[in-house]
């Protein structure tokens, strides 16, 4: 079972992107963030065109949130992170597809900080790790995909300057990662490759691209029974390398659940 997560950077403008991708690759679900779109305007008869269902969470002009399943429709478990009644950015949906409970998470920026943007960004995060440690209680196979919008490492980002003062990079968002991870959740990019250099972002500013300048901000983190069937995982990078390209690339993980 191919489980892939994709920062799609609006999925009307890079449609064309989204369905060349999964005709060459097929992955069983796919994660998808930044959908840009408002909930009627998302290509649901497209999606299904190419073989998916879909269950999605859109949102004018920002955020939004979708999971795909390759013939199948994906069963709703929360349209929402829990945690914040007065919360309306759609930046999570959660659905069983095939015996699997899988999240697709869009956590904030939190640029600039400090400030309002970085405070809202730890407290979301801290809101995804009780809802995960929910999901742990409960005992089923869980996925959590999406972009983070965390660095875990230094050596998840280009040798650079310019990002020190970034939310993506402080101490702060650091340890609320690593706080979800040390529950018992798997990085399963870094698991299969403990190390490689990996970037997932490239920020379209600057050149980043052709000069490999990439952050890895994109995880899938696995519960503690399905770690031990990741038989791989990997970034399609040449994907951020096509005409009109989103700033990520997607990520994949393949896990036997025989």
């Amino acid at each position: 079972m191919r489980i892939a997560t994709f920062n799609i950077n609006g999925i009307n403008r890079r449609l064309g992107n989204l369905l060349e991708w999964l005709s060459e690759t097929q992955p069983d679900v796919v994660c998808l963030q930044e959908l840009k779109a408002e909930q009627a305007a998302f290509p649901r008869t497209e999606i299904e065109a190419a073989g998916y269902g879909a269950l999605w969470r859109g949102q004018r002009g920002w955020n939004g949130v979708a999971i795909l399943a390759r013939g199948a429709a994906p069963v709703p478990t929360r349209l929402d992170l829990p945690g914040d009644a007065a919360d309306a950015q759609r930046r999570y949906v959660e659905a069983a597809v095939r015996g699997v409970v899988v999240a697709s998470l869009y956590a904030p920026n939190g640029n600039p900080q400090p400030g309002p943007k970085f405070d809202y960004k730890l407290r979301w995060l801290a809101r995804l790790r009780d809802r995960a440690s929910g999901l742990l209680a409960a005992g089923v196979p869980v996925v959590l995909a999406g972009d983070y919008n965390v660095v875990p490492e230094a050596r998840d980002i280009y040798a650079t300057t310019s990002y020190d003062n970034d939310a993506l990079v402080q101490p702060e968002a650091r340890a609320a990662l690593r706080r979800l991870v040390d529950d018992g959740w798997t990085d399963a990019l870094r698991a299969a490759h403990p190390t490689a250099t990996l970037y997932t972002f490239w920020d379209y500013r600057r050149n980043r691209w052709p000069r490999d300048a990439g952050l890895r901000l994109d995880h899938v983190l696995l519960s503690p029974d399905l770690a031990p069937r990741l038989t791989a995982a990997g970034v399609d990078r040449s994907v951020r390398g096509r005409e009109n390209a989103s700033d990520h690339a997607p990520v994949w993980v393949d896990l036997d659940i025989r």
